[in-house]
């Protein structure tokens, strides 16, 4: 059985839409993990593969003298890489990106072992700009992203089957929720999304004479459950989360747009701006100028509600919605990771 290896850290995008994809190939590949010790050693570990810790620092993006250490600690990383990948020796490394990622790229391209990598965002990270040239595609969610690359090659989003194949009703019966009012899924579980909490916090009685609201919180913001809310600090059902859910509220990270898109749901969201490079507003920016959804800055969050009932109402957005190809990049990025295994000599 032939071996690949995963990559990619630093947040949960960088690991799940990994996760994706590892659950898809486990069963005819021998799956691997190189990350450093933060959120993808308790995701992957998690789910049972195998993990090689190998930390990598972090570009504070201002002054700090921690930045002076990133090049000793580099070198150390690389040199753990390396010495990973002499002994495990897979036959492919796939980075989903982020500063994790960097060693295991390195030492693969050391090594010439093939590397694909894949860039979720509209403008590319500073990892997938230092490593494009060391891998045999950059694979993008979106189509402009691949034209910055000689080897861009788009592909769409890597999403979870099981987020695909939710039911309504089943949704309806597990979360309490009854036929015929429209049911707001709040997805502020995340890092950044405080304000989302709060927002949905301060304007919940008005909401609840409108929607009934599936409200992910996230860890340690436990809310009180009262008829028609249901909050969640943390769910592993998403599939039933989406399918229930008539419209969504949500940050505009990458993977979670995808997901949206894909499941043709209408959307408010509000990109995270501060402490961001940017990414999540060009997110939003896109689908916004396609119709996909209704961009909704933090600032502007007192106008909540009016954003959210707009957002139901708007027939042309279910409409777009519905007519768009947007779906899961899974399928086509599994044939790429397999034919570039079968190319470097693989069999299953």
């Amino acid at each position: 059985m032939k071996r690949i290896l995963f990559t990619g850290g630093g947040s949960a995008g960088h690991v799940i839409p990994n996760l994706a994809l590892m659950n898809e190939l486990k069963y005819s590949y021998r799956i691997l993990y190189m990350g450093t010790g933060g959120i993808e050693k308790t995701l992957v570990g998690n789910s049972g593969f195998p993990f090689f810790q190998v930390d990598c620092p972090k570009l504070v993006r201002a002054f700090t003298l921690e930045n002076f250490k990133i090049p000793f600690r580099l070198s150390r990383a690389k040199k753990n890489a390396l010495a990973v990948m002499k002994r495990e020796q897979p036959d492919l490394v796939f980075s989903k990106g982020g500063f994790a990622s960097y060693p295991a790229v390195w030492a693969a391209h050391r090594l010439k072992i093939p590397v694909l990598t894949h860039e979720s965002d509209l403008s590319a990270g500073l990892c997938t700009k230092l490593i494009a040239k060391k891998c045999k595609y950059v694979l993008t969610s979106f189509p402009e992203t691949a034209t910055f690359f000689k080897n861009g090659k788009q592909t769409g989003s890597p999403i979870r089957k099981e987020i695909l194949n939710g039911e309504k009703s089943r949704a309806l019966r597990k979360y309490g929720f009854r036929e015929g009012k429209p049911v707001l899924l709040v997805l502020g579980g995340g890092s950044g999304s405080r304000a989302l909490n709060e927002a949905i916090g301060k304007n919940l009685p008005s909401l609840l004479q409108n929607f009934q609201i599936l409200h992910l919180t996230g860890k340690g913001n436990a809310a009180e459950k009262t008829e028609g809310y249901v909050p969640l600090e943390f769910e592993n059902d998403m599939g039933s989360a989406y399918a229930a859910a008539d419209l969504v509220l949500a940050r505009a990270g990458s993977n979670t747009v995808f997901e949206i898109m894909a499941l043709k749901k209408p959307s408010v969201l509000v990109p995270l701006t501060r402490g961001s490079r940017g990414d999540q507003l060009q997110n939003a920016e896109y689908f916004e100028k396609k119709g996909l959804c209704t961009l909704l800055r933090e600032e502007n969050l007192s106008g909540l509600t009016g954003a959210l009932y707009g957002t139901l109402a708007n027939t042309g957005m279910k409409t777009a919605l519905k007519e768009s190809e947007l779906g899961s990049g899974t399928p086509v990025i599994l044939d790429l990771i397999k034919s570039e295994v079968y190319s470097n000599g693989a069999s299953v």
